[in-house]
């Protein structure tokens, strides 16, 4: 099969809530290649908020020559059009880019195979576990336990919840409410979203430590690796980081150091399914286990795959299945503290066809 066409569309998604911050709306970028026999795999890139235009023009105006009329196999052309648009970057928008592309072509390839992703990549489980997760910073005392009562009745036996308050105090209280409402036998995650300096997250991490974190997720700035080697030293709480590193580099030097005890690579903020299954690769031979950051339906297919896995991020309501943009059911179920696919030949998102552009993207 060669890669006869390539489109792009991108879409607007209304968040249920606002996250922290401001994001009230995710964008998706939905690309399909199409080759000569007339198949068809649909791929994606994704961000919350900021991006979607660029990421739909380089879509639009660079791939395309990078890719028509060359073999639809997923691999080799990630290094392709890797290599082909290193002038914009090598990391960022040109990954997400090539993301969309890479994940339609093994969604095209599956097909073509006639097997579900997970087993055309190659299945390792018939299920992964999961934790609840939500943006809820913002969220006052009641709020965050409701939620978090939301994920205990959905079988969650993990959840995560945001800190970094301007006062530590704020932060104390809040972990304290839910661990006591959870109890001492359910994992309890802690994410800073990278709010934090060295000297504030020493700080938080010593009130924190009595609470038995399960991880810490990105305390400090996500390319300030000698803070974080610092940080290593004064705390025993493991770290998790990865959702915004974009390349393999990258995550071989964060577990290097020891500060990455779980990577969180987002697929498609790293390139896509090439680039992922690479980075859990040297993730396992270093004894570090992924846990892939959001992107639920397709984040569980990854995690049956990879060899070393921690959990997946069942995100509060911001599925594409819960934001509406899917047009059935994908294959991915969750239930129970625990997540399955078995899904049509390929990856099983079709997205639907009811979706609102994003302004000002229209061919």
């Amino acid at each position: 099969m060669l890669i006869s066409e390539i489109t792009a569309e991108a879409y607007r998604l209304p968040l249920h809530r606002a996250w922290d911050g401001g994001v009230d709306h995710n964008d998706v970028v939905v690309t399909r290649v199409v080759t000569d026999t007339g198949e068809t795999g649909t791929g994606f890139a994704w961000t919350p908020l900021i991006g979607a235009r660029a990421v739909l023009a380089l879509l639009r105006d660079d791939c395309p020559a990078a890719l028509l009329g060359r073999a639809a196999v997923p691999g080799p052309r990630w290094d392709d059009l890797r290599w082909h648009l290193r002038e914009a970057g090598t990391s960022g928008l040109t990954t997400m880019a090539a993301a969309a592309v890479d994940i339609a072509l093994w969604d095209l390839s599956a097909k073509a195979a006639g097997r579900g992703l997970v087993d055309h990549i190659g299945r390792r489980r018939d299920t992964v576990g999961t934790y609840g997760s939500g943006v809820n910073l913002d969220y006052d005392l009641d709020a965050l336990l409701e939620q978090v009562r939301g994920w205990l009745a959905a079988g969650h036996r993990a959840v995560k919840m945001k800190v970094g308050s301007p006062e530590l105090e704020r932060d104390v209280e809040r972990v304290a409410a839910v661990r006591e409402l959870i109890g001492p036998d359910r994992l309890l995650m802690l994410d800073a979203n990278q709010r934090w300096d060295l000297p504030t997250a020493v700080r938080a991490l010593a009130a924190f430590e009595r609470f038995d974190p399960y991880f810490i997720e990105e305390p400090l700035p996500a390319d300030d690796l000698d803070a974080h080697v610092r940080l290593r030293s004064r705390t025993r709480i493991p770290f998790a980081i990865g959702e915004n590193l974009r390349t393999a580099a990258e995550f071989d030097a964060a577990i290097d150091a020891g500060v990455c005890d779980f990577a969180q690579p987002n697929a498609v903020r790293v390139g896509g399914i090439t680039p992922f299954l690479r980075i859990a690769g040297s993730a396992a031979r270093r004894g570090v286990p992924v846990a892939p950051h959001l992107l639920p339906e397709l984040s569980t297919q990854l995690g049956l795959c990879v060899p070393r896995v921690a959990m997946v991020e069942d995100i509060d309501r911001a599925s594409f299945a819960a934001l509406g943009a899917l047009a059935g059911p994908s294959g991915v179920e969750f239930a129970a503290g625990a997540a399955r696919a078995e899904t049509a030949p390929g990856h099983g998102l079709s997205f639907a066809t009811t979706l609102t552009p994003v302004p000002g993207t229209a061919p």
